[in-house]
């Protein structure tokens, strides 16, 4: 009983810092570099290293994070594009910056547990669901752009501009070097540091405990 709720806590204190390390990336202009009407968003990393080392839950409360920041700045215009979907659908803007970053936390922790399976050295794998982080993001805060928004006014003058021929083209055009660089950085950086904290959170692990030996399962005589 003692032992887990030690783990509880632990786990509870490492969900606060990783959120408390998005909130502070956000704000110092680590977390989103604009580009156009996007972001460059680097905050899948804590996202990428909690999903990995806690599970498929904590990765879903560290996206949910993400969203809730992500939401915040299409209600206040810090984001050029989720501020113009804001106009069109409050409910769908809030589909698509919080739910889908709650998906996408959850989707990497399921996916490391299955690459973790194959990769039994703990090696590629931690950087495959790094990887992982920034892919699905943007499949699925893209996907439902154009699954929802492709026919608004705001999309339809993008794609325009963009000379884009179709939705997939779209995308590709529109996430072009910027989903690239992201993907690169987040798989790097959340490669490297996942594996120092699960190679540290090993270490901090407690013993297994030693099996008594014949002469110590005797009770000792009474004098």
């Amino acid at each position: 009983m003692k032992k887990n709720k030690t783990t509880n806590v632990r786990v509870l204190a490492q969900l606060g810092l990783l959120a408390a390390i998005e909130i502070v990336m956000k704000l110092i202009g680590l977390g989103s570099v604009p580009v156009g009407p996007l972001y460059m968003s680097f905050l899948t990393v804590p996202i990428a290293v909690g999903a990995m080392t806690m599970g498929p839950a904590a990765g879903a409360v560290l996206g949910g994070v993400f969203g809730l920041v992500s939401f915040k700045d299409a209600l206040t215009g810090g984001s050029a594009m989720t501020s113009a979907l804001f106009q069109v659908s409050p409910v769908n803007t809030f589909i698509l910056c919080v739910v889908m970053r709650i998906l996408m936390g959850w989707c990497v922790g399921l996916l490391f547990s299955l690459l973790r399976r194959v990769d039994k050295k703990g090696g590629w794998s931690y950087f495959a669901g790094a990887l992982s982080a920034p892919l699905l993001n943007t499949l699925f805060f893209m996907g439902y752009i154009v699954l929802v928004f492709y026919n608004c006014e705001y999309i339809q003058n993008i794609v325009a501009t963009n000379g884009a021929a179709n939705p997939l083209m779209f995308v590709v055009l529109l996430v072009g070097m910027q989903g690239l660089i992201e993907a690169v950085v987040c798989c790097a950086a959340g490669g490297v540091i996942t594996r120092a904290v699960a190679s540290f959170l090993g270490q901090r692990a407690p013993a297994p405990a030693r099996k008594a030996t014949p002469f110590e399962e005797l009770p000792s005589e009474k004098t």
